[in-house]
């Protein structure tokens, strides 16, 4: 693969040389050969050129679900990373969301053959218990050989404190992160939404703040005790970011993130009953929100993800109790966040932590792989059903006005172009 990239503007506050500066970069079989103000391309060469196009290392989502093996019709691993590298990004870290359960090296080896020669690069969770039953570890240290990046039990919280603190022993034998997820479920119990005015109003049962900032609590005291590598996805509430980043000062080498949905919405807009609103967790209040986002923007947030969950249309158009939780997100992702944030700041969240997961970094410099996402930061635009180019529909963002476009990605000697 032989591109020339023509006047792109580079965002990569890493590099003094060429950050924020507009320049020609020559890429020769996935790797970038030469940084110049102007270069004429050789030939067969292929010239992308676009108005006010940017460029950065590639995006990264820590939190991505598929169908495949199991829930094909949802999302197949091909049009899953297809969907990924035009949405931006080059690296995802692939939910065990699944059927069967990921819970041995034999599951990991069998994402890992599927994801091969593909733009993006598909990293995979294992499942942190077997059958994701919270009653026995999982085979973890076959899984971390055969890829597998760290241990998750989806979106089901590890009811059990020992469990929890021997898994967190353990992996550290091998350098392993255990994934939490922050649910009290016993103070959860029934609800479905947030707790509070809104719940209440339309009488849908709720969940309070409590049952996530409980969990929270609970893990990072197990962790103090304990060591090791704790991950705590998608929290959603504003004392549990005052917890997180008092557990960080103390030295605990704990990371969490957030949805970017979480970011965005509020649980106002639960009025409309419509079934796409329907996350774990639920969306909150305003006052969490900005929390949540000041969170994001000093580092106690590490990752913001798109928590990108591809539902078939019989698991959504349905009574609002009875819907299954979750949204697609990979598409809109960026569109959001730079509506929040401003251009850098976007950049900076999107393409950092891969350390954190022991994946190689990307860098923008002469004689370094080509691993990049082009983008348009200006542009604007009303998200609709066009924009999805995920197998399901389930989008929350449907109707939103958004900011920036994704104009591809360059990776693995492979281009993936939107324009």
């Amino acid at each position: 693969m032989n591109v020339l990239l023509k006047s792109v503007k580079i965002v990569n506050a890493e590099s003094k040389e060429f950050h924020l500066k507009k320049r020609d970069i020559l890429i020769k079989n996935g790797v970038i050969e030469k940084i110049a103000p102007s270069i004429e391309p050789p030939s067969k060469t292929k010239v992308l050129s676009h108005k006010n196009m940017h460029v950065s290392v590639g995006w990264l989502d820590t939190g991505v679900s598929f169908g495949e093996p199991g829930y094909e019709e949802r999302e197949t691993i091909t049009n899953g990373l297809k969907t990924a590298a035009s949405s931006g990004f080059t690296d995802v870290i692939l939910n065990p969301n699944s059927f069967p359960l990921p819970d041995s090296s034999s599951d990991i080896v069998f994402f890992k053959n599927a994801a091969k020669d593909h733009l993006t690069d598909l990293h995979p969770l294992g499942n942190l218990t077997t059958n994701g039953k919270g009653e026995d570890l999982a085979e973890l240290f076959d899984m971390k050989n055969a890829g597998a990046v760290g241990f998750y039990d989806f979106k089901h919280a590890i009811a059990n404190p020992n469990l929890l603190k021997i898994a967190l022993q353990y992996a550290q034998n091998f350098d392993a992160i255990v994934f939490s997820f922050p649910l009290d479920q016993h103070i959860a119990g029934k609800g479905i939404v947030n707790e509070g005015i809104v719940s209440t109003r339309l009488g849908l049962k709720g969940i309070p703040a409590m049952a996530e900032e409980l969990q929270v609590a609970r893990d990072l005291f197990i962790l103090e005790y304990t060591g090791g590598k704790l991950h705590i996805p998608t929290i959603s509430t504003a004392h549990s970011v005052k917890l997180i980043a008092a557990a960080k000062k103390k030295g605990l080498n704990v990371t969490c993130s957030v949805a970017v949905h979480n970011l965005f919405f509020t649980d106002k807009v639960l009025e409309e009953f419509e079934t796409d609103y329907k996350v774990l967790p639920p969306l909150r209040t305003n006052a969490d929100t900005k929390e949540l986002i000041k969170g994001v923007k000093n580092g106690t947030i590490d990752f913001v993800t798109s928590d990108h969950i591809p539902l078939n249309i019989e698991r959504k158009n349905v009574e609002f109790d009875n819907a299954d939780y979750g949204t697609i997100g990979l598409e809109s992702s960026y569109g959001v966040l730079n509506q929040i944030f401003d251009t850098e700041e976007t950049i900076e969240i999107l393409t950092r932590g891969r350390e954190h997961f022991g994946l190689e970094i990307p860098e923008l410099k002469e004689g370094a792989k080509a691993n990049l996402s082009l983008f348009e930061p200006e542009a604007t635009y009303n998200f609709t059903t066009e924009h999805i180019l995920s197998s399901s529909k389930n989008a929350l963002f449907i109707n939103q006005q958004l900011k920036g476009k994704v104009l591809g990605t360059l990776a693995n000697n492979k281009m993936a172009v939107n324009f």
